[in-house]
């Protein structure tokens, strides 16, 4: 048995991509697509069919004030995500997420009027609402718009999650699931190591986004909440192996093909049967954990303190809002 398979008999398994090729050979359950992945997807010239149509020619060129463009862009670039989003449930049994403009991260009302515009146009499409995540920051502005629209029935899927402060508020809010951002909380601890950083003390379950995804899965299973937990980010197998048995793993196409290549007796892991999952509700259940909730000020107070979830999300949102530019410019380009 492929490690693969294994893995999937623990935990659902998410596609990080936006490129079709690879659903159909990976064929996991759902996918997860933003700013950056779309980009990437679109600039393989076997891709470029999913870019607007003529009918949106006219909208782009008209640019009689720079109020209007932007709006008439933006409009286009949400078209251009449910288009991708309704290909890539063709070749899917579950759900894929749409971002939300990460340039409106610290905007409530403006975050949920996108999302508006984005679960409209799905509808429109005649894909069911439980099918699509609307994925926003998480910032303190993104979780009450998630707080509103998943009153209203619009599921989310709350993005850039490094904190447990981040995760906590995300369940108070109520929302259907959270991506804790593994890889990067890793790749901040390295880097602030420098030199003294020792990878063989930092692997497995000892790695910082390893432990970091540990401490909100234990969280919300001790408490019953019923928010879903996607642990994201991963910058190699050992960081898989070790969330075995969270709710969903969202891996990428490359990743995901060495799972598939790796046969369980050639794992580093002297028996991976004894060792899945890594993560389970009976233990979570069994811990002494205390109940917490945050307000928006000890909220704020909370990632202030955090350095590395401060630089984090700033960080994260500042790359997929230069993506979403570059893919603006990629339309615009494809039309002249």
């Amino acid at each position: 048995m492929s490690v693969l398979n294994h893995l999937k008999s623990q935990t659902c398994l998410v596609a990080d991509t936006a490129d079709l090729d690879q659903l159909q050979t990976l064929k996991p359950q759902d996918v997860t697509t933003n700013p950056s992945l779309l980009l990437k997807a679109l600039s393989k010239h076997e891709n470029q069919f999913l870019l607007p149509d003529d009918g949106a020619q006219a909208v782009i060129q008209n640019k009689q004030n720079a109020f209007s463009a932007t709006k008439d862009i933006a409009e286009i670039v949400d078209r251009l995500l449910v288009r991708v989003g309704c290909m890539l449930l063709k070749h899917i049994p579950g759900r894929v997420s749409a971002e939300v403009d990460p340039r409106l991260s610290f905007d409530t009302q403006a975050t949920t009027q996108r999302a508006h515009q984005l679960a409209a146009m799905f509808k429109a499409e005649g894909v069911p609402a439980e099918r699509v995540l609307i994925k926003i920051a998480a910032t303190w502005e993104g979780i009450q718009a998630a707080k509103q629209l998943e009153l209203e029935g619009i599921r989310t899927n709350l993005t850039l999650v490094f904190s447990f402060a981040q995760a906590v508020a995300c369940a108070q809010a109520k929302v259907q699931l959270i991506s804790p951002f593994v890889g990067r909380i890793y790749d901040w601890h390295k880097q602030a190591a420098g030199a003294e950083w020792d990878e063989a003390a930092n692997t497995g379950l000892n790695d910082p986004g390893v432990k970091s995804l540990h401490a909100i899965y234990n969280h919300f299973k001790h408490f019953d909440i019923p928010t879903e937990i996607m642990g994201a980010s991963f910058r190699n197998l050992g960081q898989i192996w070790a969330l075995s048995g969270c709710d969903l793993l969202t891996i990428s196409p490359e990743l995901l093909q060495q799972l598939a290549d790796l046969k369980e007796q050639a794992s580093p892991a002297a028996s991976l049967s004894s060792q899945f999952p890594a993560l389970s509700v009976q233990a979570a259940k069994a811990m002494d954990l205390k109940p917490v909730a945050y307000d928006e000020a000890s909220f704020r107070w909370a990632l202030n303190e955090d350095a590395m979830a401060t630089e984090k999300l700033a960080e994260g949102i500042r790359a997929f809002a230069a993506d979403t530019r570059k893919l603006e410019a990629l339309i615009q380009y494809s039309h002249n």
